[in-house]
């Protein structure tokens, strides 16, 4: 398989290590940088069997090639609204509330709220909001916006916070776990080197109840009543985290996907 992967990504600092887990597998590959003046991308070669990885925006772009396989899995089966229906109240966050982010939300007294984007996963990052950080959020959004995706019409969805001890993030190919790790612990929870059974187990079952695609992220925590999905992302442009095994997730994309 030939690996598209963007050079111009300083949010994730273990980016790079997938350049030299390439290099090292001996799979070929080319870089690409994209800014704001780049609206569509092609390759040197003339391979169709092209796999992206970097960005959402390269993510998205990407898609429009169709003769690439795999290519993207963005957009599809990773909308919120259609693995909602196939998880439900597997999912932390399954009964939302939609609304513009520009249009006001009614809040309680001392309420929290949980939200993220709706459907543009990446336009900011999903959190936990007061009243008053949220309408500080939006105002200076839009005042000084990151992304043109973000502006008073985007969708968003809200729900009510919920106690959250850890959390993982899992990475499947061909509905097989590849690797796993945590990225988060909440208040006093002791810390753990990998990822509890019973979370890689609940992972497993919703796997099997519905595979988002041949290959995704699935983000999963412990709450104080169960283990939940927290959301699902793609995975050409889910960053890695220092204890991911990235050869082994390059293996498994490039064995797959070369069948």
């Amino acid at each position: 398989m030939y690996f598209l992967v963007q050079s111009n990504i300083y949010s994730d600092p273990d980016h790079d290590r997938i350049f030299q887990v390439l290099q090292a597998l001996d799979i070929e590959f080319e870089t690409i940088h994209l800014d704001r003046s780049v609206s569509q991308i092609a390759i040197a070669s003339k391979r169709k069997d092209v796999f992206v990885y970097g960005s959402v925006k390269l993510a998205r772009l990407a898609k429009e090639n169709s003769d690439w396989y795999p290519g993207s899995f963005y957009g599809g089966n990773h909308l919120f609204e259609i693995y909602a229906q196939q998880y439900k109240e597997n999912l932390l966050n399954y009964e939302v509330e939609i609304f513009k982010f520009g249009s006001p939300i009614l809040w309680k007294v001392g309420e929290q709220k949980f939200i993220k984007p709706y459907q543009e996963a990446k336009i900011f990052t999903g959190g936990i909001f007061t009243e008053t950080k949220w309408t500080d959020f939006v105002q200076h959004s839009l005042k000084h916006p990151k992304t043109p995706l973000l502006h008073e019409k985007s969708l968003i969805q809200a729900s009510t916070s919920k106690k959250i001890l850890k959390e993982a993030r899992l990475w499947i190919v061909g509905e097989q776990i590849i690797d796993a790790v945590y990225y988060k612990f909440h208040g006093d929870v002791v810390f753990e080197g990998t990822v509890a059974a019973e979370g890689i187990e609940f992972a497993k079952k919703m796997i099997q109840q519905f595979s988002v695609a041949e290959a995704f992220v699935m983000d999963i925590c412990l709450t104080s009543e169960a283990w939940k999905i927290v959301e699902i992302n793609c995975i050409n442009s889910a960053g890695f985290y220092p204890n991911l095994n990235v050869t082994s997730l390059i293996k498994a994309l490039n064995i797959y996907f070369s069948k």
